[in-house]
C-alpha cells in the first residue's frame, strides 16, 4: 500500500525558503496538501515562499487534495492543520503528516498518526545525498525567524554526522 504524504502549511514555507519543495518527490513521490493549506500561503497572502510554492504545485511537486474531506475532527487548531489530521484520520494506515506547530503534532500523535516536520525532511535530504549540508538549511531558517528548536536542529544534525 502506497503511503499518502500530507503536507502543512509552516513545512512548506520552511522548505520554500531554503529552496527544499524540489526534495519532496524524491524522498516522499506524490505529496498533497488540502485546499485550505493552499489558501493559507496562495496567492497574495504575502507567505514567506509563496512563489516557490506556486511553482512547485504548477510542476506537480505538490498535488491539492482531490477530494472533500470529510470533518471528523472538532478542535481549535487552523483550518489548514485540521484538514490535515482530518485528511490523515480518513487514511489512518497509510498516511504520514508534515507539519511542525506544536498543537497540530500533538493532536496527530494523540490520534495515532505518524508526523514529521520541516527538520526532519532536511535531515532525509541530507542523508539522500540531495543537500550537501543540513547546517546550511538550519542556518537560513534561523536567519529568517522560521522557528526550530535548538535541541531538534541539533539531534538532526547529528544523525547526518554534521
Amino acid at each position: 500500500m502506497s503511503r499518502i504524504v500530507v503536507i502543512d502549511a509552516s513545512p512548506l514555507i520552511g522548505l520554500a525558503m531554503v529552496d527544499g519543495l524540489k526534495w519532496l518527490p524524491d524522498i516522499f513521490g506524490t505529496v498533497f496538501l488540502p485546499e485550505t493549506v493552499k489558501q493559507e500561503v496562495l496567492p497574495g497572502k504575502a507567505a514567506r515562499g509563496e512563489e516557490a510554492i506556486a511553482h512547485a504545485i504548477n510542476v506537480g511537486w505538490l498535488t491539492v487534495w482531490p477530494e472533500p474531506i470529510e470533518p471528523r475532527l472538532d478542535i481549535d487548531l487552523d483550518a489548514g492543520e485540521t484538514d490535515c489530521i482530518n485528511l490523515g484520520l480518513s487514511h489512518a494506515d497509510e498516511v504520514l503528516l508534515i507539519m511542525d506547530e506544536r498543537a497540530g503534532r500533538a493532536v496527530a500523535k494523540e490520534k495515532g498518526l505518524p508526523v514529521i516536520g520541516t527538520a526532519a525532511i532536511i535531515g532525509q535530504a541530507k542523508k539522500q545525498g540531495l543537500i550537501v549540508s543540513a547546517r546550511v538549511a538550519f542556518e537560513v531558517l534561523h536567519a529568517s525567524d522560521f522557528r526550530i528548536s535548538a535541541a531538534v536542529i541539533n539531534q538532526v544534525l547529528l544523525s547526518v554526522n554534521e
